[in-house]
């Protein structure tokens, strides 16, 4: 067993054993890090990873609520008290790697690899898949980061891709910079993800659809808005992998709407998402964006202000 994958397992059953202390109630809780220490003591000794495993627990504890409400999103289905203690723990320590440790120390594919390896481990027969469904959803969400990345001993070996990129099936979807005026003011409705960033909406093309009315569907649906396209702003397109279809090509239209300055209702079950509202035009570039989005949304920025003069 390497000495990191040792040391998450020692983080793993810390967690544990907290967690269960916590749940149950018995009053005989000691703190994490003395929790740490004890198994530190019995299972590694010799251990040079000391600052990784503390620096890995006291993360994971720190962002546990933040954590919780990922999963939540992910595994809607699955409340947090109602999934097996092990898993969730497994999920707590996966997703706090993904979301938040340095990509340089642990790349996004290694965390994946990691939490699934701890589930077959110490979880039952079925945990592995859940938590490769789970955190495999969560990193789709995040654009698959790092997902070009090739060991350095499998470089030689993959120099091109199994499927050509002009060969991969196409997943068309279509979304929205949405804004109204009011009071003088131009407005912009955004919806809130659950990594903490603000985003467009959008969705799947429908078979029989075209982009524009994919758009005005998807809109009225996630966001209650009832919108008219005025033009369209740009496209993005990245690769990603599908648990049937194997590698596709997401393909995403963008255009600028126009809709009333109606109430932002976020629909009822929107896996992914925790919230939506309208934004003045002067305060959006202070949001957290991601960067793919922001030469669209600047693009918006520049038509609406011209509208303005």
């Amino acid at each position: 067993m390497s000495n990191r994958h040792l040391s998450r397992s020692i983080v793993l059953q810390t967690l544990f054993e907290w967690d269960t202390n916590n749940e149950e109630g018995n009053g005989k809780t000691d703190a994490p890090e003395v929790i740490l220490s004890r198994n530190i003591e019995e299972f590694a000794t010799d251990s040079k990873d000391k600052p990784f495993m503390k620096r890995l627990l006291d993360g994971v504890i720190t962002k546990q609520s933040d954590l919780d409400a990922v999963i939540s999103k992910a595994a809607p289905e699955w409340p947090i008290d109602k999934i097996a203690r092990v898993d969730r723990n497994i999920l707590r320590l996966g997703l706090y790697e993904l979301l938040f440790s340095d990509r340089k120390e642990v790349p996004a594919k290694v965390a994946i690899n990691e939490a699934i390896e701890l589930a077959k481990n110490f979880g039952g027969d079925s945990s592995g898949g859940f938590i490769n469904g789970v955190i495999g959803g969560v990193y789709k969400e995040l654009g698959e980061p790092g997902k070009d990345e090739v060991s350095t001993k499998n470089k030689k070996s993959r120099t091109q891709p199994l499927v050509p990129y002009e060969l991969m099936p196409i997943d068309r979807k279509a979304g929205a910079v949405v804004y109204a005026e009011h009071d003088g003011d131009v407005y912009v409705a955004l919806v809130h993800d659950v990594f903490g960033h603000w985003t467009l909406s959008k969705g799947g093309v429908e078979e029989g659809e075209s982009d524009e009315e994919a758009t005005v569907r998807e809109i009225k649906e996630e966001m209650d808005l009832d919108i008219k396209i005025v033009e369209k702003l740009g496209e993005n397109e990245y690769v990603a992998s599908h648990p049937e279809k194997g590698k596709i090509r997401k393909h995403v239209s963008y255009y600028l709407a126009e809709s009333p300055f109606t109430e932002v209702k976020l629909e009822e079950g929107k896996g992914g998402l925790d919230d939506a509202r309208w934004f003045k035009l002067a305060d959006i570039l202070e949001l957290n964006f991601y960067h793919d989005m922001l030469p669209i949304i600047t693009k918006a920025i520049n038509i609406l202000l011209s509208l303005k003069k």
